[in-house]
């Protein structure tokens, strides 16, 4: 038997990236795949070098993300039990590619672009990592790139609640501004087509949870830790 992967999608600011990261401490032998930064690594570090986010939305189709990886020399390293990523020898600043520039770059781009390349490239990544752990994936589109997901959660809560947490991401008391920012990703995504549900996926609300443990341990309760645990024995 081989090790599970756990795919994590979600709604722009219902907190699937805490509560990946909040999994792989409470998963045995677990590490956590953030595909979404990989793409925002690739993107961050185009618009630094100048090109602008209008140029890149025209000339969308002809941008094969993976040949861009390689030119960039993205390099994908494991640390603390999860991916993390540099450029040309340099780790990606978290703090940039999370920012609001680049999630609405990301967002604008996101399933325009030649993605084919990447896709295969990032099944491979998968299948090596699943040989020696558990991997829990957190992005988009999960179904398309690894269609043999042993759980798909899609993480979902209502948009004051998101708007509340991105606000407080962002450092901004301006709702209203961030509101416009995530009903505008929200649109974008959509039309993209990563707001899809699979056969396999639950969707799991956590409008009402107090904390990310909380919303953490609701998700959790969808996998099974004793299948988890024979499994990596």
């Amino acid at each position: 038997m081989s090790n599970l992967v756990i795919g994590i999608e979600g709604l722009v600011g219902a907190g699937k990236t805490t509560i990946c990261r909040n999994l792989i401490n409470k998963i045995p032998n677990t590490i956590l795949l953030n595909g979404g930064n990989l793409y925002r690594t690739v993107v961050a570090s185009i618009i630094q070098k100048g090109k602008s986010l209008d140029d890149l939305v025209e000339h969308a189709k002809s941008l094969d993300i993976k040949r861009l990886m390689d030119i960039l020399k993205v390099e994908i390293r494991i640390e603390n039990n999860e991916t993390v990523f540099y450029v040309d020898g340099k780790k990606a600043d978290e703090n940039f590619i999370q920012s609001k520039e680049i999630s609405v770059a990301v967002s604008s781009l996101g399933g325009r672009t030649n993605e084919k390349s990447l896709y295969l490239f990032a099944k491979e990544l998968i299948d090596n990592l699943k040989e020696k752990y558990n991997v829990v994936i957190s992005g988009r589109d999960l179904m398309k790139i690894y269609p043999d997901c042993n759980y798909h959660i899609f993480v979902t809560a209502d948009l004051e609640e998101r708007v509340k947490r991105k606000a407080s991401q962002y450092g901004n008391e301006n709702f209203e501004e961030v509101k416009i920012n995530i009903l505008k990703r929200d649109k974008l995504q959509e039309e993209a087509g990563y707001y899809k549900l699979s056969e396999i996926t639950k969707v799991v609300d956590v409008t009402n949870c107090k904390t990310a443990e909380e919303s953490t341990n609701k998700v959790l309760s969808l996998i099974d830790l004793k299948k988890i645990t024979v499994l990596t024995n």
